[in-house]
């Protein structure tokens, strides 16, 4: 039944890898199973028959789907069907996106989709490599047009050792999680995150990683030697070159004159007569071909800036190769919130906001890894108005979640574990201006909007990005490349770190990759630059986090009871812990290890919901002082709960510094008070004291000697009529 059903199998960084073609989506352009250990992932790949007419694009679609039976879990949806892409999802398609990009043909229109559909996770085994190799194969013995192949891994530095494709257990441990991808010669793509790691700790990671790939790719190879198909042939959308020569001739001292400023909206200005002149003339002598002639000015104009930046070293701005744009600082804009901070490079400026929360309003993830929870959020707008345009709001695309998801990758081995700072944060950059590097700019704005909201964070992180510009063996690299640059050019390399060491990078090519020299000059200008960016600039706006939090973030305290207390704090159907809520305005959260998170606006209610909590988990000892509610009067004296459950008696001899004749000439029923435990009797009694708490807390002094205190007895006792628990006799 399947003739062409073939399977391939080899080594992968200590695990098997297995390869199953022909069996599976027969109907599709190219497609594979791939199996790494117990981790399995179908790649599919289709291209449309005929191109799409009218754009200007290659139009390539990947994704990457998460199947929730791939963990053994039913979506937590309304639905319990798998809904909108997760953002860790997201994130892989864009990882694989990025290196396969660059090696179909430019003037190709035809639609390509490459779904990736993920059946089956073993934690040690991560399907995202599996699939960018899966992805990679199912191009590779399809019919479509792909100058692959290429390989991904991922590098962990566990103990100081690189370790490729790190198991669960050893991710968990490693200072750094990058993903390298890989063509027969060069460096495609990196993504990393990292805990402070040197140049050259994260550069020979990236080598390692290059050069691990080269074991796949020459699998690959044999693979499509023996199954792949021809590729097929494609109406070409380039146009002739006598059309671009004679565009180019037409437009090209125009162009030097409208492109030479700083000032996008100027250059703008200038560009558009230009359009509208060519249009004129060249729509008669190539009529039909309009995309054509927009496409001849497009590389018309980056046939003139990669002119001035190969022959002349020239910046269309006038800075020099290693010079940043004009940079400023600023925190506190915002009155109300808990920290925000502005941050211009040049036309480009981000207003990050900061805002605290209590541990639960951590986020919940629903997805098919390991991670349930994280309590550092970031998230990144990028409204039409900053690049001058207008087109609704429709919620973030896929480029707002992959910048937002860098800028926290980069704040996040800074921010203070929960122990030290128990808070959930939430920081949001909104791209206020745009002129290239914004995913930069949000990472050294949510740097000032934390310190300015007095979080601890262990160092300043700053982002900076390099650009690159090739051409034959010649090839240059420039620091801050703003959006002119970015079009134009080759590369955009973003690295984001503290002065010691970096933090996230991620690297988005034009070409098919990079040498290894290209890497470290690329790493040694970011660190030049970002240590300029937080010296010079963001430093002298806040030179340290501030010492305390705003008046209107929530203060958080902490305590910690033994986990066989917890019901006891919460009370039956959540009877207890509600009424320390109310009673004390407060927000009181519990982890299932007994660590108990409280947090309210007023810091003394936050004190006293601790102190209650603490009584009911912990037995009050003799000497300790507590704010307790009166619950009932009596003749000779007042219960008072100091937590629920927990009553003792202030007889009146014990009521005030001085003589006391009534009960209700000190307290009613439903005060606050402040008492001392002066006993614990043999039956578990309290015995209280709001005279002797005055004396020692607020310094009061007896107005004369009283007499002792009374004896209570059973007798007594009964009387009164209840127990510490509340209960009649």
């Amino acid at each position: 039944m399947f003739e062409n059903y073939k399977v391939f199998e080899t080594e992968f960084a200590g695990r098997t890898l297995v390869i199953e073609t022909g069996k599976i989506a027969q109907l599709a352009n190219g497609a594979c199973l791939v199996r790494y250990g117990e981790t399995v992932v179908n790649v599919a790949v289709a291209a449309s028959a005929k191109p799409r007419d009218g754009i200007d694009f290659f139009p390539l679609s990947v994704d990457f789907e998460e199947k929730m039976y791939a963990v053994g879990k039913i979506p937590g949806s309304y639905l319990k069907r798998e809904g909108r892409p997760s953002d860790k999802a997201v994130l892989v398609s864009r990882v694989i996106d990025r290196p396969i990009r660059p090696l179909f043909p430019k003037d190709m229109r035809n639609d390509v989709s490459v779904v990736c559909t993920v059946m089956s996770v073993d934690p040690d085994c991560q399907p995202e490599i599996a699939a960018m190799v899966g992805t990679s194969i199912a191009l590779s013995i399809s019919d479509i047009p792909w100058n692959g192949p290429i390989s991904g891994v991922s590098v962990g530095y566990v103990d100081g050792e690189i370790v490729i494709n790190p198991t669960l257990e050893q991710r968990g441990v490693s200072r750094m999680a990058v993903t390298v991808a890989s063509t027969d010669s060069r460096i495609a793509m990196i993504e990393a995150g990292a805990d402070i790691v040197t140049d050259d700790e994260m550069y020979n990671a990236i080598i390692a990683g290059h050069q691990a790939n080269q074991q796949i790719i020459e699998f690959i190879k044999g693979i499509q030697k023996e199954i792949g198909k021809a590729k097929f042939t494609y109406p070409s959308n380039e146009p002739t070159h006598e059309m671009f020569e004679a565009i180019k001739a037409e437009v090209e001292d125009d162009l030097k004159v409208a492109l030479d400023t700083d000032d996008k909206l100027v250059r703008d200005e200038r560009l558009a007569p230009i359009y509208e002149a060519v249009h004129a003339k060249f729509d008669e002598v190539y009529p039909d071909q309009s995309a054509k002639i927009d496409e001849c000015m497009y590389k018309a104009q980056k046939f003139v800036v990669r002119r001035w930046l190969l022959d002349e070293q020239k910046r269309v701005d006038g800075r020099q190769m290693n010079e940043i744009r004009p940079l400023a600082s600023e925190v506190g804009i915002l009155p109300r919130v808990h920290g925000s901070g502005l941050f211009t490079r040049g036309q480009t400026q981000v207003l990050t906001i900061a805002t605290l929360g209590p541990v639960s309003d951590r986020q919940l993830l629903d997805g098919i890894d390991e991670e349930e929870s994280k309590r550092y959020i970031h998230h990144y707008n990028f409204p039409s108005y900053s690049v001058g345009e207008t087109r609704p709001s429709r919620g973030p695309g896929r480029r707002e979640i992959g910048h937002g998801a860098l800028a926290e990758r980069a704040l996040v081995p800074v921010i203070p574990p929960v122990t030290e700072f128990p808070y959930a944060l939430r920081l949001v950059s909104e791209v206020v201006s745009s002129n290239g590097s914004t995913s930069q700019g949000s990472i050294c704005g949510s740097t000032l909007a934390l310190m300015d909201a007095g979080v601890p964070i262990k160092a300043p992180v700053a982002g900076i990005s390099c650009g690159l510009i090739t051409e034959d063996d010649r090839w240059m690299t420039m620091v801050d490349i703003q959006g002119l640059e970015d079009f134009f050019g080759d590369m955009d390399f973003k690295v984001a770190g503290t002065k010691d060491g970096i933090t996230a990078i991620q690297m988005d090519l034009k070409i098919s990759g990079l040498t290894p020299e290209m890497v470290k000059e690329a790493l040694e200008k970011t660190h030049v630059a970002r240590n300029y960016i937080l010296d010079e600039v963001m430093l002298k706006a806040i030179p340290e986090p501030k010492k305390e939090l705003s008046k209107y973030a929530p203060k958080m305290l902490t305590t910690s009871v033994p986990v066989d207390k917890i019901s006891e704090v919460i009370g039956k159907g959540g009877k207890v812990i509600k009424e320390i809520q109310g009673e004390c305005e407060v927000k009181i959260d519990i982890d299932e290890d007994g660590t108990v998170f409280i947090s309210g606006l007023d810091t003394d209610n936050c004190k006293r919901a601790l102190t209650i909590v603490d009584t009911i988990a912990k037995d009050p000892e003799p000497g300790a002082i507590y704010k307790g509610k009166v619950t009932r009067i009596m003749d000779f004296g007042a219960f008072v709960e100091i937590a629920p459950g927990k009553e003792g008696l202030c007889h009146i001899s014990q009521l005030d510094v001085k003589r006391t004749e009534k009960v209700t000439d000190v307290v009613n029923s439903g005060d606050i008070i402040m008492v001392k435990v002066l006993e614990i009797d043999d039956k578990g009694r309290l015995n209280l004291s709001r005279r002797e708490a005055l004396i020692e807390v607020e310094g009061l002094k007896p107005e004369n000697e009283l007499p002792p205190q009374r004896p209570r007895t059973n007798d007594r006792r009964t009387s009164g009529g209840y127990n510490r628990n509340n209960n009649r006799r």
